[in-house]
């Protein structure tokens, strides 16, 4: 059965109802790392299951409840998530001797703060970076993506544009 994934990053504490509406229109919630504050991950699991690691700037307790990685099959789809990953051609130190020795289908990182998907046609894997949806940070756009995984495709990708950072 389909499955429709929300996919956010860099929230930095930050929710809004936009965010929110948005994940009860998908079947999971991923976030890829600097949720900033337990107040966030709450709210999207009260909503629907998250699915979430830790980033750079999470505190020990975030650290405890999400893992630096997350690698899961869903709906025939091998997914590595983490927070620091790179993109292809430029993968993090951390992840480039794994990701080219067990290469997922779908590698997702957040960090950077700029949505990006692109594919790595040497690996054989699809990247994708929401961007940062939070309000802080040096990003100019608010951004997250949703998409849907069905039998080991992923497809129907829509970005969602929140516009300028500073604007609500």
């Amino acid at each position: 059965m389909a499955k429709a994934i929300l996919l956010l990053s860099d929230t930095h504490g930050y929710i809004d109802d936009r965010i929110l509406d948005w994940a009860s229109r998908a079947d999971e919630v991923w976030h890829a790392g600097d949720i900033g504050d337990h107040s966030v991950s709450d709210a999207l699991k009260a909503i629907k299951p998250l699915r979430a690691v830790y980033g750079n700037i999470d505190e020990h307790e975030l650290r405890s409840e999400f893992p630096l990685n997350q690698r899961f099959t869903l709906e025939g789809v091998d997914v590595w998530m983490t927070h620091i990953g790179g993109y292809p051609n430029r993968y993090s130190r951390d992840v480039k001797e794994e990701i080219k020795a067990h290469p997922p289908k779908l590698f997702i990182s957040g960090h950077s703060h700029i949505l990006k998907v692109m594919n790595d046609k040497h690996l054989g894997l699809l990247h994708m970076n929401p961007g940062a949806v939070g309000i802080h940070g040096f990003h100019l756009k608010r951004t997250m993506l949703k998409f849907v995984l069905d039998t080991g495709r992923i497809k129907d990708l829509e970005v969602i544009d929140f516009g300028k950072r500073g604007k609500s």
